[in-house]
């Protein structure tokens, strides 16, 4: 029945992406719903050859002409049409007339052209002016955000403009931080909107209660932890061999290589022996719930924005062996104890049966129900069920559908915020969720559905997204948070 249910499925699908599953009948809808096609184990069995198309098939899909092809035109026509093409051609040819270019002076003086009187301009050697048209450029254009590199400033248009009101912010934060006894409550009201690249290392270390606001005692405080931390090393991590922490070594080793697989930082093999010390430590630590996957997803936001106080260039293809041993270290150590500071508030999401998480998604259900009755009655028309979409929302805190430029911003307000990742990020994750409104509700199946949820295209997303979206998870929070009569149905 799941060969059968895939096959079909597939065939009236193929080539079509999940987005254009609106477009199948109604029909086929029900028949998938009868035969129990809808369901989550059904769908996971069925997409793993999801886009494994025959060359016959897209022949098939592509061929013929299209359904409206005009008529042929009368062949007088067509011939003194063309003679009048060759004609003009001609005079271009002789005399060709480019546009003017524009012009537009800049502040200091200096002329520059414009991009079109640019991309006019002609080769000297007669050489062919027109370029062939690629399928990309049919897009909109639209730079390409690297995946990491300029975490704090990059937008989403990539052109990082600094403001009055940014310099005024920089200004605001070195003034914070220099202080005897930081405040702070004024800290994470100024962090709430985002942290500057070069104060976000030791911001992230003060919110997260790692540091204290006594300068005086940060030093004194960061070598006892570091040192504390390497004792841990020390004294348990020759225990991953025995038999009562294979299992658990065994699990992380094969995670770590799966964290961020697209980024060459996290497969440099120094970066994945640093993050099976830091798991395996924290998991021996941690009995009560030990080892769970996803926890490794949460090292890395630590791990880069550490690294980045030692790295001017792209972070992300940086070489970390070329950091002095005693600064890898360092960076090592700090990124253990921050996210042991973060799992302390959270740790009821990895205990058996991960209690926590079926809370928050079960309250995630709750709140979109209020929210928008469409969007939930659309997930039960379909049988869909939360837990089959947003388990991994709340396990990875949204790191496996965000870039990780997008999910450092949003850490930022995460450590700002009064149990960011424990309760903001409940509302996070329905203003994420209904960010896609419009997409949801074309799909028309479950299959589609769950294509669209699993899949969800923010790959170009950059801080002006990220902040539309945390202005809306506070309106939810606002409304919702300390009404109890709005927030059951």
């Amino acid at each position: 029945m799941a060969t059968d249910n895939k096959i079909q499925f597939w065939k009236r699908n193929a080539k079509v992406p999940a987005s254009f599953l609106k477009e199948a009948p109604k029909t086929n809808a029900l028949s998938i719903k009868s035969k129990k096609a809808s369901s989550f184990l059904e769908f996971a069995r069925s997409t793993s050859d999801a886009w494994d198309i025959g060359d016959d098939e897209e022949e098939e899909f592509l061929g013929g002409p299209p359904p409206n092809t005009p008529p042929n035109l009368n062949s007088k026509v067509a011939v003194a049409t063309a003679a009048q093409v060759i004609h003009n051609y001609s005079k271009v040819r002789e005399k060709p007339e480019w546009p003017q270019s524009t012009e537009r002076v800049q502040a200091n003086g200096s002329v520059v052209k414009s991009n079109s009187a640019a991309q006019l301009s002609q080769p000297s050697d007669g050489s062919s002016f027109r370029k062939p048209l690629h399928k990309q450029q049919s897009l909109p254009l639209r730079p390409v955000i690297p995946l990491i590199a300029r975490i704090s400033d990059q937008n989403a248009s990539g052109a990082p403009p600094m403001a009055v009101r940014e310099k005024t912010r920089l200004e605001k934060f070195r003034q914070l931080l220099a202080s005897q006894n930081t405040d702070l409550e004024e800290l994470r009201r100024c962090s709430w909107s985002g942290i500057p690249r070069e104060f976000r290392p030791i911001t992230w270390r003060l919110l997260s209660g790692y540091l204290p606001a006594n300068m005086e005692r940060r030093e004194i405080v960061l070598k006892r932890k570091r040192d504390e931390y390497f004792g841990f090393i020390e004294q348990y991590y020759d225990s991953r061999n025995e038999e009562h922490h294979q299992d658990t070594y065994r699990q992380i080793h094969i995670d770590i290589p799966r964290t961020n697989p697209l980024i060459p930082l996290f497969q440099q093999a120094p970066v994945q022996e640093v993050f099976e010390r830091i798991l395996f430590i924290w998991a021996i630590r941690h009995p009560a719930s030990g080892y769970v996957q996803g926890i490794n997803d949460l090292v890395t936001p630590f791990f880069v924005v550490f690294l980045s106080e030692f790295v001017e260039e792209d972070v992300e293809n940086f070489d970390v062996t070329v950091l002095p041993q005693h600064v890898q270290r360092n960076i090592e150590a700090d990124s253990f104890w921050c996210m042991s500071k973060l799992l302390d508030g959270i740790q009821d999401n990895y205990t058996f049966a991960q209690p926590g998480i079926q809370t928050k998604v079960k309250a995630l259900e709750e709140l979109v129900s209020r929210i928008d009755e469409h969007v939930h009655n659309h997930f039960q028309k379909y049988e869909v069920e939360y837990l089959q979409f947003a388990f991994r929302w709340m396990n990875n805190l949204l790191m496996r559908e965000l870039p990780l430029r997008c999910t450092i911003r949003l850490w930022d307000t995460y450590q700002a915020e009064a149990e960011g990742f424990s309760h903001f990020h409940l509302y996070i994750c329905a203003a994420f969720l209904i960010k896609w409104r419009k997409e949801i509700l074309e799909a028309v199946d479950f299959q589609g559905l769950l294509l669209l949820l699993q899949n969800l295209p923010t790959i170009h997303w950059g801080n002006e997204e990220v902040g539309l979206l945390l202005a809306e998870a506070y309106r939810l929070k606002y409304m919702f948070a300390d009404a109890p009569s709005h927030y059951r149905r």
